[in-house]
């Protein structure tokens, strides 16, 4: 038995035969061209099939993971429209001489170079899918058929790196794990392993001695079983039984509305920090996204970014989403989040909200401000938002409609929730800070371990007031903090009025199973 670490790009066990996944190799050759037109002319004809290809992925993979996880392969034909990748091809075939093969495929290296040496971590993922694109550009002037990637029955399939479009091909039924030596976690074939359910791990360096072998991937602990004894090979089996059985309660409850049995609706959202978070918002089937703590996303650069990185990244976000509603707060660093570099100022502000209203071009998406105490402060807000949606104006930048809403996580948020509740759209209680500010407690000490996730009487109090005061004003008021989380209070906050949950993605069904029993 030996076993090798990796990192986790999806959870999960896998039991199977391991099958080394061997891609086919283009030879490219350089050739001299003559005419130099007739070689555009055919690279064009081969882009437009190459289109198709991806078009027909695009229908294969809506059908197999929804609607929102196939935008991968639009992006991908949209690049073969790029201006600049485009521009380098012709560039090569016109004025260096080159056929089209070569012209391609030394595209393809330069920009996958390109994104592969950017330092964000999402961009860089990017460089799988260039490299996607330019394989496929490239079979398809060799005459080759797109077609599905053959394994056998109960397979984990072990190779150097995967690109999307061999995911989608992949027979899901005969998939069980898989098992790669380069990847990222916010690449799309990771992001594919997740939506399918497909446990894997990357950071392992193929063998072929492995082939044909029995082995276990266990995503929960990173790491690779090869030929598993009798005894770990029976308690991974009993493991993955109780996945099973796990599974088909979760599933039985996807698709069905969290309503009570006297017919009311409670909306029931995720919480992320993250691009990676909305597969799991997505297999766990939550109505929406109540809390995008985007704090997350300067902390893990750690530094500020540019109106444009936001931006790619809340498009990217509410187009998976692909309709439902994506509530972002505003960046919220502060004590337990405090970094070094932050010097919060209207400016940063500023640059967050343009890239949101960008992106609410593409969804349905509703603004949160954090640490709300007074009405003064709100209509401040509501004064930057207006001058931020004139500048768009100006610059013809188009934008959806945003809603907006607070946080209420103060003692003077709570007693002024009335007065707020008339300046907003939505209310949303963050009970962690909330418990904080009112027992007068640091959430990072220690010796108060816990203190803040129970129920404390003063603490439901003010969550009842804030309920009733928005409810007169006629603002619904919802609860993301840590106790909105806590299956013993999911009836009591029903029974209090709320009308929302914001919740981690692994808590909406069983939450979901509580409301509808009511």
């Amino acid at each position: 038995m030996e076993i090798y670490t990796g990192r986790t790009i999806s959870d999960g066990i896998a039991i199977g035969k391991v099958k080394i996944y061997r891609k086919r190799k283009r030879m490219i050759v350089h050739t001299d061209v003559v005419d130099a037109e007739a070689e555009v002319r055919r690279f064009e004809a081969a882009k437009e099939v190459a289109i198709e290809q991806l078009r027909a992925l695009y229908e294969k993979a809506a059908k197999e993971i929804g609607g929102s996880n196939a935008t991968i392969f639009r992006a991908h034909w949209m690049m073969l429209e790029d201006e600049d990748y485009n521009a380098s091809i012709y560039e090569m075939i016109r004025n260096g001489g080159m056929n089209v093969e070569c012209a391609v495929a030394k595209t393809g290296d330069k920009f996958f170079r390109m994104f592969a040496e950017m330092e964000d971590e999402y961009l860089k993922a990017r460089a799988e899918d260039v490299k996607d694109v330019s394989e496929c550009f490239v079979e398809v002037l060799a005459g080759a058929n797109d077609g599905d990637v053959l394994v056998e029955d109960s397979v984990i399939l072990v190779a150097g790196d995967f690109v999307p479009s061999e995911m989608v091909q992949i027979d899901k039924t005969k998939l069980r794990g898989v098992v790669t030596l380069q990847g990222s976690k916010n690449s799309h074939t990771a992001i594919l392993a997740r939506t399918m359910n497909i446990p894997a791990l990357m950071g392992i360096e193929p063998e072929e001695a492995w082939d044909g072998q029995m082995a276990v991937v266990d995503g929960g602990k990173g790491i690779l079983v090869i030929n598993p004894d009798e005894f770990v090979l029976e308690e991974y089996k009993k493991e993955k039984n109780r996945e099973k059985e796990t599974r088909k309660f979760l599933a039985e409850l996807k698709g069905k509305p969290t309503v009570t049995s006297g017919g009311r609706e409670i909306k029931l959202y995720a919480n992320i920090g993250s691009i990676d978070d909305v597969a799991h918002v997505l297999a766990n089937d939550a109505a929406g996204i109540g809390l995008f703590r985007t704090e997350f996303l300067y902390l893990e650069k750690g530094d500020y970014l540019s109106e444009e990185e936001q931006f790619l990244v809340y498009k990217t976000v509410v187009q998976d989403m692909a309709g439902k509603p994506v509530i972002i707060r505003t960046l919220d660093v502060r004590g337990d989040k405090q970094a070094a570099f932050f010097r919060m100022g209207t400016e940063v502000l500023r640059t967050q909200l343009r890239a949101i209203y960008r992106a609410s071009a593409f969804g349905t998406i509703s603004l949160m401000f954090p640490m709300i105490r007074f009405v003064p402060e709100v209509q401040g807000l509501k004064e930057i938002c207006e001058e931020i949606k004139a500048e768009l104006d100006e610059d013809n930048i188009p934008y959806g409609e945003v809603k907006l809403g607070i946080m209420v996580e103060t003692k003077d948020a709570v007693e002024f929730s009335a007065q707020l509740a008339r300046e907003v759209a939505f209310i949303s209680i963050g009970t962690n800070d909330l418990t904080q500010d009112v027992l007068g407690i640091d959430r990072e000490n220690p010796k108060y371990d816990g203190v803040c996730d129970k129920p404390h009487s003063t603490i439901m109090q003010m969550i009842q007031k804030v309920i009733d005061n928005g409810h007169k004003e006629g603002c619904p008021v919802g609860i993301c903090g840590e106790l909105a989380a806590d299956i013993r209070l999911t009836e009591i906050f029903v029974n209090m009025g709320v009308d929302e949950l914001s919740v981690s993605p692994s808590c909406i069904l069983p939450i979901r199973k509580i409301i509808r029993e009511m």
